[in-house]
């Protein structure tokens, strides 16, 4: 709570430490930077402060409102109340970095736990303590790779059909690392084997890949593995219910984003990266792990080990800069599985895919739109429309409903396409809306 001085508490406290009057604490700042006449607003009192904001707030409209058909990596699932309510709890939404593990064990073990869950989700022997998000997760896939090789292997291939978003911050990370090679495919993945070589450090793919299409990667990771390269798969959590796990085909890293598992959307974040891997690469991977250990008394008590990052003594070998989880999150990710149970995430996993293959039968009926997908595909798929997807999605709008990505600038071999995602919250009364008011629009 922030509580105002008088005029003379602060001249008393300007005198304390030398000074007449309160611009001199901003000398050191230039005169032409300092602007003392800001045009601010009239003072307002808490109540009308909270009356401000709360009508400023009715702008804005949420899925509690719109049906939405939008996902490309963040979705509109739901999320059991048990997990906010675990949020809640103030020991575990104000907890600091677990470097006291005494005094830290109710964290740690939450750590360990989520590390369990996602290591039983991927089919992968290792997870860290997640990462800021799926894209952040990716990009230190990169530079796990890059040291696992002890920087003697350069390229990096990504696939034409990863996550976009998750490809520019890829370049980010590697603008600063000019040993690092980016290669970004531009074709079908079956030429990837073609660009393999003993370069090849990593292959970014993605399961299901952007545009939601299930593949057969077993051609690349048998080449790479022939190149004594590695594989790293971008996964969809979710899916991850119905699906083969990456570890059991050959995946050497798993990333992805942990939002689908009880994390609201939130207007776009925060979400949490999940990062899985083999144990041969466990000292590469940055981040922290949680461990299980004995006491003096033999009690069993979970530290933080393999911390081999910036602000630790080993620092000098730290494969990362990065320097914090998230930790709440991943909380929220460990509550939701252990709610849900295998059998529960396949029915969540399962709803998804019929509800998504529903819709796709019923838009590609009406004239003019097309099915682009052509594999097996999970709860997002692309359709080509007869106009441009703008048009479509502004009309959708007015009809209260948030229609899919225009993905016409991301690939532009395709007509007017658009990415629709389908979750277990878009029902068959849902998806039959969304196809009249199609229908309607390619009527008039």
């Amino acid at each position: 709570m922030f509580i105002p001085h008088t005029y003379e508490e602060t001249i008393s406290m300007l005198k304390t430490i030398g000074f007449e009057h309160i611009d001199e604490l901003f000398s050191d700042i230039p005169a032409p930077l300092r602007n003392a006449n800001l045009d601010l607003p009239e003072a307002m009192t808490e109540m009308e402060v909270s009356k401000y904001l709360e009508e400023i707030s009715q702008a804005n409209e949420t899925t509690q409102e719109l049906m939405c058909f939008l996902g490309a990596g963040y979705y509109n699932h739901y999320s059991p109340a048990i997990v906010d309510s675990m949020l809640r709890i103030g020991s575990f939404y104000s907890a600091y970095t677990p470097y006291q593990p005494e005094i830290s064990q109710g964290t740690l073990q939450v750590i360990y736990e989520y590390q369990s869950l996602i290591c039983a989700l991927t089919g992968m022997e290792a997870s860290n303590a997640s990462h800021y998000d799926g894209a952040t997760a990716a990009a230190e896939a990169v530079l796990t790779a890059f040291y696992q090789f002890n920087k003697k292997r350069s390229n990096v291939i990504l696939s034409h059909f990863i996550n976009p978003q998750y490809a520019e911050v890829i370049d980010t990370y590697a603008s600063d690392l000019p040993q690092v090679n980016i290669i970004h495919h531009t074709a079908e993945d079956a030429d990837i084997p073609s660009l393999i070589d003993k370069d090849t450090a990593l292959i970014v793919l993605q399961y299901p890949d952007f545009l939601g299409n299930i593949k057969d990667y077993s051609a690349i990771v048998n080449t790479a593995h022939e190149h004594g390269a590695l594989i790293c798969v971008i996964v969809n959590p979710i899916a991850l219910g119905l699906l083969i796990p990456p570890g059991e085909w050959g995946a050497d890293i798993v990333v992805g984003e942990g939002q689908p598992l009880g994390i609201p959307l939130w207007f776009g974040g925060p979400g949490l990266g999940f990062f899985a891997t083999s144990k041969k690469m466990i000292r590469k991977i940055a981040g922290r792990i949680s461990g299980e250990t004995t006491d003096a008394n033999g009690n069993r008590g979970y530290v933080l080990t393999l911390t081999a990052r910036e602000q630790h003594i080993r620092r000098e070998k730290a494969t990362s800069n990065i320097c914090t989880n998230q930790a709440l999150l991943a909380l929220a990710a460990t509550v939701y599985l252990s709610a849900l149970g295998k059998h529960g995430l396949q029915q969540v996993a399962n709803t998804c895919y019929q509800n998504s293959h529903y819709a796709a039968k019923e838009i590609q009926a009406i004239d003019g739109y097309t099915l682009i997908n052509t594999e097996a595909y999970y709860h997002e798929f692309v359709i080509s429309c007869p106009v441009p997807v703008n048009e479509i999605n502004n009309h959708l709008l007015d009809h209260g409903i948030l229609g899919g990505l225009d993905l016409s600038e991301m690939y532009p071999e395709y007509e007017n396409p658009v990415l629709f995602a389908v979750t277990e919250l878009n029902d068959r009364e849902q998806i039959d809306t969304l196809v009249e008011v199609l229908r309607e629009f390619s009527h008039a």
